[in-house]
């Protein structure tokens, strides 16, 4: 505990603690809010001095960094016209209205200026303005973007933040000086719809990065490169896994057959383990009734995402965004009893989205996918306990595909909620219970949830420690309602089920975009869509070839012989660009002695063996997933 007599700003409070702490200070959290350095604290409170450590403090640091990048692009192009320019997950972006894109010269020129600016170590001051007030200031300016936010805005007053000759609207909060900002780089530029609306204006956006280390930019510049040979769309087309063609329409996706094969093996893993864990699984059709969709609240709370009705035999049929409602719809198809509970139902679903042009991203943001979905109906006291078991079988299934490190949030009842508070406390305590004996660690995201009831949601971590949001446990209070949906209690009174949706891969598309980044391309054996490659020295040792090959297969792999008439240097090389998890070369010593050479993708020779011992070892590191090698 410490005290401060009279009004002590964030700065002084830093400097109170160590000097290396207020060297590195960005902002501060008082209560719960970040604020800048410079305000005064008026009252007792819980404070936290944010660094570039926290999550908060470079959200302000990347923040600052916007706005001195729209300086520098005013500064550069008189006349600009500024829209917004928020923090992202790694850096800043700041959307602009000029005459024409932006080229990689101009960034370089952005950047000399950017770092002119950074060298003034200039203050940030916040400076507050009625809302009219910045209205007409705005409108004589010119700034359209502004003005059309300012109108948006409720509160009567608004803060503009100043820096060295530059101002922009911001609620902030800032870094305390420009001087702060060591290194950064302009990434990318790409075209953006203002407000992500295609029928607005095209902006022209530009991307950047910035830290207070010269050494963590380079550091990052390392990761894009990598993430950069990583990317699935340049790797599925290498491999020949998917392919999006405009002709068949953005963002749907066909499966080529290796990648229908991986698709397979993931497929066919996740109906096994849900078979084998008390799941049932169902199917439900493509479209459905649009009254369907008005009772389940989609026609009201999600028709941006749902495409247009068809008209069926006088009736309004709608394809499916969600398969909610058919779970539902099958759950209403008889009476269920407290015994019967809980109901475990699961599908690989597809499903289709209205998603905008500009959106669209390989097979991470797509217009047509499956949803590996699940709909848990739980009676009122197994709701804790079936938690648990959610979350531990997620958990078991991530862990399968190599990932065992997430980022977890617990997202609590909002302002706005539906639904008994008594029955929201207890699903957040029993989301709360389950983390806590899976042994996880999490955040509380408090009035995070939806409307209609909390949940969990799963971040895996890739190679690269980047996040992909996967799995969902989420509460539903309102389509228990909207349904009438009953199951029968031990004293023969009808009660209103807890209905839990999970999702867990999230989509198929999506999931499988990010393993093929997380491996890189080089997926673990049982992935892989062929798993060996039998390469004979010469066309003489055919025969021996050809029954090996025969062997693997009837063993149940899925394996290819490079039969061309090539050097085996050359069939080596290209079995490792197509990233095949084993080679078996076949020489004449292995026809002679009956066995095979073994070499492993990146790592070369294994030595000679029998097929069969080849097949005991396939076998082995097919059980386990090859998880003991990561």
């Amino acid at each position: 505990m410490r005290e401060y007599p009279g009004q002590a700003t964030g700065m002084e409070i830093a400097k109170s603690i160590s000097p290396r702490l207020a060297k590195e200070a960005i902002a501060i959290k008082v209560d719960g809010q970040v604020r800048d350095l410079f305000s005064p604290i008026e009252s007792d409170a819980p404070i936290e001095v944010l660094t570039f450590k926290d999550a908060d403090g470079r959200e302000v640091f990347w923040h600052s960094s916007s706005h001195i990048m729209a300086q520098a692009v005013q500064e550069i192009f008189p006349g600009v016209k500024l829209a917004i320019g928020p923090p992202i997950d790694e850096g800043w972006y700041y959307d602009f209205e000029v005459d024409k894109p932006f080229t990689p010269e101009d960034l370089i020129e952005i950047e000399k200026k950017m770092a002119q600016i950074v060298a003034e170590n200039a203050p940030f001051s916040c400076e507050v303005m009625g809302r009219q007030e910045a209205i007409d200031h705005y409108s004589k300016l010119g700034a359209d973007y502004k003005v059309e936010l300012l109108e948006g805005f409720e509160d009567e007053t608004v803060t503009v933040y100043h820096h060295s000759r530059f101002e922009d609207l911001c609620r902030g909060p800032h870094i305390p000086q420009t001087g702060l900002i060591k290194a950064f780089k302009l990434t990318s530029t790409s075209g953006a719809y203002w407000r992500g609306d295609e029928h607005n204006k095209m902006l022209q956006r530009i991307y950047g990065v910035s830290y207070p280390k010269k050494g963590m930019l380079e550091e990052y510049l390392e990761r894009l490169e990598e993430a950069k040979k990583r990317d699935h769309r340049i790797l599925g087309k290498q491999q020949e896994l998917f392919h999006i063609n405009e002709e068949v329409g953005a963002g749907l996706v066909m499966w080529l057959p290796k990648g229908a094969r991986v698709r397979n093996e993931i497929e066919n893993f996740w109906r096994a383990e849900h078979l084998a864990s008390g799941y049932e699984l169902v199917y439900s059709p493509h479209i459905a009734n649009l009254e369907l969709w008005h009772r389940s609240g989609h026609t009201d709370f999600y028709s941006d995402d749902m495409y247009g009705s068809i008209e069926v035999d006088n009736r309004e049929y709608q394809l499916k965004p969600m398969n909610c409602p058919f779970h539902i719809s099958m759950y209403k198809s008889r009476r269920w009893s407290y015994r019967d509970l809980p109901m475990r139902w699961a599908e690989l679903g597809t499903v289709y989205r209205h998603e905008k042009g500009g959106v669209l991203h390989g097979l991470m943001r797509v217009r047509g996918f499956t949803q590996d979905d699940a709909h848990h109906f739980v009676a009122h006291d197994g709701m804790e306990e079936e938690l648990i078991w959610i979350l531990n079988f997620c958990v078991h299934i991530l862990k399968s595909f190599g990932f065992s490190k997430y980022d977890i949030y617990l997202s609590t009842r909002p302002e706005k909620a539906i639904g008994d508070p008594a029955d929201w406390q207890r699903a957040e305590d029993g989301l709360r219970a389950a983390l806590d004996k899976a042994g996880l660690s999490y955040e509380v995201d408090e009035g995070g949830g939806a409307f209609y009831g909390p949940k969990i949601d799963i971040g895996i971590k890739d190679a690269l420690n980047r996040n992909w949001q996967c799995s969902t446990i989420q509460f539903d209070f309102s389509l228990p309602e909207r349904f009438d949906l009953h199951y029968i209690d031990d004293e023969g009174q009808q009660r209103r089920p807890y209905m839990i949706h999970r999702a867990l891969l999230g989509s198929i598309e999506r999931f499988f975009g990010v393993l093929i980044e997380h491996y890189a391309g080089n997926f673990p054996l049982w992935l892989a869509p062929v798993q060996v490659k039998v390469l004979p020295i010469s066309d003489s040792l055919m025969d021996y070839a050809v029954s090996v090959t025969k062997k693997l297969q009837d063993a149940g792999m899925r394996v290819q012989m490079d039969d061309r008439s090539e050097k085996i240097g050359a069939k080596i090389r290209l079995a490792e660009v197509q990233k095949v998890p084993y080679m078996i070369i076949v020489g004449a010593k292995e026809v002679e002695a009956n066995q095979v050479s073994l070499r492993k993708h990146t790592a070369g020779d294994q030595g000679v063996m029998s097929i069969d011992e080849a097949v005991t070892l396939f076998k082995d590191e097919i059980d386990h997933k090859g998880l003991e090698e990561q």
